[in-house]
């Protein structure tokens, strides 16, 4: 019954996906409105599909159905309800059925939210290409990934349970849906900006529609990564959080190139800049969860994090093609409409320092690609084995990293166009002092090394000038009677906020890998060492079985604090035992504990593997301060309220282009808008005041 209906679920998602693309088409194509309208028809159709594909996987999961070979594969009746619930994400078919569920999600919500323009032809094209991202993904479901493949022969009494390292910690639970929310979301601006060049409406009009979703999708990829960073550190045992692993890599490009399209898209809704550079950043954003989706799905890479081989491989990479192909197909044709009605006045100008900030964000992701697919690029020409391991991405990202930095201190401080000395001088005076302060604290604090002490000092800088916006902005907001919380929302605030939390995260790498150690200590029950300043005592060692898991747990103290429990751990029928590390976080350091050794015979000795981190917890406080700059962003700051735009007409030189005259958008052959104003209060005074532009009535 549950592969029955699972199959279900999933043919009338690619029917509906199919079926939508084409009768959308026909009303495009014929200009019929009523067809184009039919798009929300066939969204709530693929979001049925997908639920209940979904709704046949988990039952089947719940009541240990092993006739499915997902199923027979990926559980078993010891395994915990909470990993039974997950075992759906924890395997390369199931991992697909969530895509599809977040991505047909999505669609229904883009279709919703646009719901009286949906005969517009922008949002029609738009819900065409999410349509057709659909298909495929559901007709990878339909095929090579079959998350309902029944066993062949005769169904086994039990089955094999979740990988050990996907049952051994709650935050399974939580990494892989977030980190889908973001790969998937980002599938709703790459569809506008694909509808926008087909369309030719190529100004501002489809960024302004979509910028809450690029904000919301990059929220939910940056919280992805952070929650891995975190299931890394608490799971694997190797005391580290980051290790330039492919699968890590694969996630961190897309952020990469969506992090640089927020803060370029800002220099295009001001003043009309950088057209072909933010399609391009929005196309390469989309196209980099395919190839993520590539590398952790096809079995080309060894990973930890990475699901075994599959067939699936030439389609994702083929699609990834298709996809690179048509949006830089589509900037060649309308190459000529692309062009900025102007350029950048100074360097020295909030414009010029988006630019240069984006071009370091792009070489930071090219600098990442290379690493990730040059092993994969020589294993296929030359049919031998290279790595590429931590030292060159560390060495070839950190000065990348610490030029953000930089750029992160004085950006907020520069206005648009062009600027002065005695203005940077004002504004930055009490930021750079900050910042040199700290290094000579850290100096005097016994910090040595110039790297490091290079990451404090900027960090210092930074955190004050970003600080120093906040500050004036809500104390501009207090004084006219907004109340300080006013003063604290909206985009550009919110952003000063994200730049605190990267300052955090930054600090925190640096101490970490700077001064991190790792020791081992052999220690017989009731002994006490000292391992880099810290008091370790091992009590003695207790077994733990309970029906999902069998360990030996090794009680040990920590400067008084505890018992911490390191274990060596195993799982329902598996007979692989894993490590499970035992940590004592505080706002100094992490002592990481893991038994590296068990004694041979009872009241033997056990050695402990020991790693001591400074201000490991400042890398999860730093990803709430990004999660919170991502919620104050997204609340509208204080705006004229713009008309409506829907019952506008569109110009003549647009409609002629095949626009209906719905007017969801200006005309984009028209010159350069008034640039976007989205927080008065967080621009210095003598900063250019500018109106808003009409927002669609669509938008989030």
């Amino acid at each position: 019954m549950n592969a029955a209906l699972g199959h279900s679920g999933v043919l009338l998602g690619l029917a509906a996906s199919i079926v939508g693309v084409a009768v959308i088409a026909l009303g495009l194509a014929r200009n019929r409105p009523d067809l184009a309208r039919t798009g929300r028809l066939y969204a709530a159709l693929v979001l049925g599909g997908a639920v209940i594909a979904t709704v046949a996987m988990e039952r089947a999961l719940i009541t240990h159905d092993f006739s499915l070979a997902f199923v027979a594969a990926n559980n078993s009746r010891s395994t915990p309800l909470l990993y039974t619930v997950t075992g759906m994400w924890s395997a390369l078919a199931g991992s697909i059925l969530l895509w599809g569920l977040i991505l047909a999600g999505y669609i229904v919500a883009m279709v919703w939210r646009f719901r009286r323009q949906a005969a517009d032809p922008l949002v029609a094209w738009a819900t065409l290409v999410t349509l057709v991202v659909a298909a495929f993904f559901f007709g990878l479901m339909a095929g090579p990934a079959d998350p309902f493949r029944t066993v062949t022969g005769a169904v086994p009494a039990n089955g094999l349970g979740p990988n050990v390292l996907l049952q051994d910690n709650a935050l399974v639970a939580f990494h892989p849906p977030i980190l889908y929310l973001g790969f998937v979301g980002f599938t709703i601006p790459f569809a506008f900006a694909i509808a926008s060049l087909i369309t030719g409406r190529i100004g501002e009009g489809w960024q302004l529609a979509t910028r809450r979703w690029t904000l919301f999708a990059w929220a939910f990829l940056t919280v992805g990564i952070v929650l891995g960073a975190w299931w890394s550190y608490q799971v694997l045992g190797w005391g580290g959080f980051w290790a330039w692993d492919p699968v890590e890599n694969a996630s961190f490009l897309p952020w990469l190139c969506a992090t640089a399209y927020l803060h370029s898209v800002l220099v295009q809704e001001r003043r009309g800049l950088l057209r072909v550079w933010n399609l391009s950043l929005v196309i390469a954003t989309f196209s980099l969860t395919i190839l993520g989706t590539f590398l952790t799905r096809s079995g080309v890479i060894e990973s930890v994090h990475a699901f075994s081989d599959s067939d699936i491989g030439p389609l994702l990479l083929g699609f990834f093609g298709a996809v690179m192909a048509t949006g830089v197909g589509l900037i060649a044709w309308r190459g000529d409409r692309l062009r900025s009605p102007g350029g950048i006045d100074s360097v020295v100008s909030r414009e010029g320092a988006f630019l240069a900030n984006n071009l370091l964000f792009v070489a930071f992701a090219f600098v990442v690609l290379l690493g990730t697919v040059f092993p994969l690029l020589y294993e296929a020409f030359r049919g031998q084995q290279v790595t590429v391991g931590a030292p060159y991405f560390n060495a070839m990202t950190l000065p990348i990293g610490l030029a953000l930095l930089f750029l992160m201190s004085i950006g907020p401080a520069l206005p648009w166009r062009k600027t002065s000395v005695g203005t940077l001088r004002d504004r930055l005076t009490v930021p750079a002092w900050v910042g040199g302060l700290v290094i000579v604290g850290c100096v005097v604090g016994g910090v040595r090394g110039l790297g490091p002490l290079v990451a404090f000092g900027l960090g210092g800088f930074a955190a004050a000038a970003n600080g120093r916006q906040l500050v004036l902005s809500a104390r501009g907001a207090h004084r006219s009677g907004a109340g300080v919380w006013r003063g604290l929302v909206g985009r550009a605030n919110g952003g000063m906020v994200v730049h605190l939390g990267v300052v955090v995260i930054a600090v925190a790498l640096a101490a970490a890998t700077s001064f991190g150690h790792r020791s081992e200590v052999t220690l017989r029950p009731g002994q006490v060492v000292s391992s880099d300043g810290h008091r370790i005592k091992f009590i003695g060692l207790t077994q733990i079985r309970t029906p999902a898991r069998t360990a030996t747990e090794a009680l040990v103290m920590v400067d008084g604090h505890g018992p911490l429990l390191p274990a060596v751990s195993q799982y329902g029928q598996n007979s692989e035992a894993v490590g499970t590390p035992a940590i004592d976080s505080s706002l100094e350091d992490d002592v990481y504990l893991t038994v590296d050794a068990l004694p041979v015979k009872a009241g033997g000795r056990v050695t402990l593997g020991v790693t001591v981190q400074p201000l490991v917890m400042w890398l999860w406080g730093g990803g709430l301060l990004l999660v919170l700059g991502s919620a104050l962003a997204a609340v509208p700051g204080k705006r004229r309220r713009p008309t409506d735009p829907v019952s506008a007409p569109v110009p003549a030189t647009e409609a002629g282009d095949g626009s209906t005259g719905s007017g969801d958008v200006h005309d984009d052959r028209a010159p350069a808008p008034p640039p976007d104003r989205h927080d008065v209060d967080s621009e210095e005074p003598g900063d250019d005041k500018h109106v808003h532009e009409p927002v669609p009535a669509g938008s989030p």
